[in-house]
């Protein structure tokens, strides 16, 4: 990701390749910017945003991981961004404005695990009805639920 560190170094936390896979670990601060760039860079044109998903690492902190897929249909190619959270503030700028179909996959991080994205234009909950009390997918969730 030459390109995404020329533009802005600080974006770029860190690099990884796993099987010919590329992860970027992405600031929070920084994910709405990165994604624009990204979704808008004629040289890499990710106009897909395929899935977004949450990883809850506890008791570790930071305690979650959001993962975005991104693919180039142009070029085909795929990317894949992560941020990391810290479990008493799990939130981070949604990324709808750039790729409609975050809206969805946003809500049901949200839905799941409990993660806010400010300024999603209808942030609720998806899967579980609006009275669910709890995260069901974060690890610390009581697998009878709260009685």
């Amino acid at each position: 990701m030459h390109k995404l560190k020329e533009w802005n170094a600080s974006a770029v936390a860190e690099v990884l390749e796993f099987r010919g896979e590329i992860t970027v670990v992405v600031p929070k601060e920084q994910i709405f910017a990165v994604a624009q760039y990204l979704a808008t860079e004629p040289a890499l044109r990710f106009s897909l945003l395929s899935d977004i998903t949450t990883v809850d690492n506890f008791p570790l902190e930071p305690r979650f991981e959001v993962l975005y897929h991104l693919v180039s249909i142009d070029r085909r190619d795929r990317i894949r961004l992560k941020v990391r959270l810290a479990g008493k503030d799990p939130s981070i700028a949604s990324v709808t404005p750039v790729w409609p179909t975050a809206n969805w996959h946003e809500r049901e991080s949200f839905d799941l695990f409990g993660i806010l994205f400010p300024g999603h234009p209808d942030l609720k909950r998806i899967l579980m009805p609006d009275d669910w009390e709890g995260f069901p997918l974060r690890k610390d969730y009581p697998t009878e639920g709260y009685r």
